[in-house]
């Protein structure tokens, strides 16, 4: 009795250990995807706030136009074949760089010498502008619109949990664009420069860059990442919405301040870091999808009180 007792036992605990297992890999899964698109939008923080000293708080509104214009442009396509999606993809993110070097011109840059909290104000008066601009202007742009996935099916199988291929897009994808970035940024010209202007703005000026093609190259490439980001975010929640952009500004920036304004490395790092108390949050805490933000921003701020300048992020000394 006590040997069949014992037996049930053992094979109840290796079925709650496999259980668990299989919970681990899946919500790993799921924290390494959410935990790229966080990244990337937090890089388009930092890449924009090295260059610039300037905090783009509505870069989250950018980069979450981008779903928008690849569903218009696949409407106006009028077909759903895979070569269209792929090319309607490439003209939005090329666009919302366009978009974001425009905004640039038009606004930000009538701030650059100006005191922080007036640019810190009108990023936010942007956001509001062009999300209420998509509300009005897109077709029953106040409704959430279904966006597709961008690749379905399982790639393969972890000890029986399967790994589909939208994750394994968003990671690859996610590694091939931060090395990009790394080579651009160190054995390129124009990455020279913006290396350059991130150090030191004046000295730049003195050694000849022209900051003008800098700020331009820079606010391309941190709008043309934040539409990756922006395009994943929503082929993630299978949908989007005008205001999705506020979210997704305050998730990336949020990853941006805990792994340091300025660093990509520390974009990385908060964005997984932010992926990773979300995901724990859904899984062990009770009811923990509507308390996943409070956690969030409860590390925020002690990262704001203990390490203003972040995990990897350097302090700025000022002369006051």
């Amino acid at each position: 009795m006590c040997a069949r007792m014992h037996g049930w036992y053992s094979c109840r605990l290796q079925s709650e250990m496999w259980r668990m297992a299989e919970l681990l890999i899946q919500q790993g899964l799921n924290w390494i995807t959410l935990g790229c698109i966080y990244a990337l939008l937090a890089i388009g923080f930092s890449l924009i706030f090295g260059v610039l000293n300037v905090i783009h708080f509505s870069h989250g509104d950018v980069a979450m136009t981008a779903p928008f214009i690849c569903l218009a442009l696949a409407t106006a396509f009028g077909a759903t074949s895979p070569t269209w999606l792929v090319l309607a993809l490439v003209i939005a993110i090329l666009a919302v760089g366009i978009i974001g070097v425009v905004l640039d011109r038009v606004v930000i840059r009538q701030f650059r010498d100006a005191p922080a909290m007036m640019a810190l104000v009108s990023t936010v008066a942007l956001g509001i502008v062009i999300r209420e601009s998509i509300r009005h202007l897109y077709p029953e742009g106040s409704n959430p619109h279904a966006f597709p996935r961008l690749v379905s099916g399982v790639a393969f199988e972890i000890a029986g949990v399967p790994v589909n291929w939208f994750a394994l897009l968003v990671t690859v994808l996610t590694v091939v664009l931060i090395g990009l970035l790394f080579v651009f940024l160190r054995m390129t010209p124009l990455g020279l420069r913006i290396r350059a202007a991130s150090e030191d703005r004046v000295v730049a000026r003195m050694m000849g860059i022209r900051d003008g093609r800098v700020f331009r190259a820079t606010f391309f490439i941190a709008s043309a990442i934040g539409a990756i980001a922006g395009l994943l975010f929503a082929s993630y929640a299978g949908v989007t919405r005008f205001d999705f952009g506020i979210m997704a500004g305050l998730l990336g920036f949020s990853a941006a301040v805990i792994g340091g304004l300025g660093s990509m490395p520390g974009a990385i790092l908060g964005g997984l870091i932010i992926a990773g108390i979300e995901v724990l949050a859904q899984t062990f805490v009770p009811d923990g999808a509507s308390y996943r933000l409070v956690f969030v921003f409860v590390l925020v701020i002690v990262v704001l009180v203990f390490r203003p300048a972040g995990l990897l992020g350097r302090p700025l000394m000022e002369k006051v």
